[in-house]
């Protein structure tokens, strides 16, 4: 990972791709309102962010395996946009996200800068990456109590034959 000067600490690769992976699938007002919630109350200006890259739409090709462990084949395409921005103290933030959304990528791109500053790091983490993380689990244990409902033990379901 690459240090910036004003950064007073490494971090392990794994919480950041956490915290990556908190801005690209939370759903786009949900990253604006935290966004402008954590720029509220740090009660001064958030560091801007510059541009390096996008931005940009594209397309990625999803593969997927028969069975889970076959032999791999083109399951088709997804839209995607990325975009890389620079804080003006040198961090440097990545963000792609599924679908056609350049605003959220360059929100989720910035927020990753922030992440890595050392200034910003513990405030983006509790304000904004923890409620995400928390949101999804949520969402997780919903949608599994959901299936579970609906779920068929096929080995207790009568034959019909007497």
């Amino acid at each position: 990972m690459h240090s910036s000067p004003s950064q007073a600490h490494e971090t392990p690769p794994n919480l950041r791709q956490r915290a990556i992976s908190a801005f690209a699938l939370a759903p786009a007002p949900r990253l604006r309102s935290l966004f402008a919630a954590l720029a509220k109350d740090a009660g001064h200006d958030v560091p801007e962010a510059m541009p390096v890259r996008g931005p940009e739409i594209g397309l990625v090709m999803l593969r997927g395996r028969a069975g889970g462990g076959g032999a791999p084949f083109n399951l088709g395409e997804a839209s995607v946009c990325r975009a890389t921005v620079r804080l003006c103290t040198g961090e440097v933030g990545h963000a792609m996200i599924l679908g056609r959304d350049p605003e959220k990528a360059r929100l989720a791109a910035h927020l990753d800068a922030l992440w890595q500053h050392a200034d910003w790091h513990e405030r983006v983490e509790s304000q904004i990456v923890a409620p995400l993380l928390l949101a999804d689990a949520e969402d997780a244990a919903e949608l599994a109590s959901e299936t579970e409902a609906t779920r068929v033990d096929f080995f207790t379901v009568a034959r019909g034959e007497d």
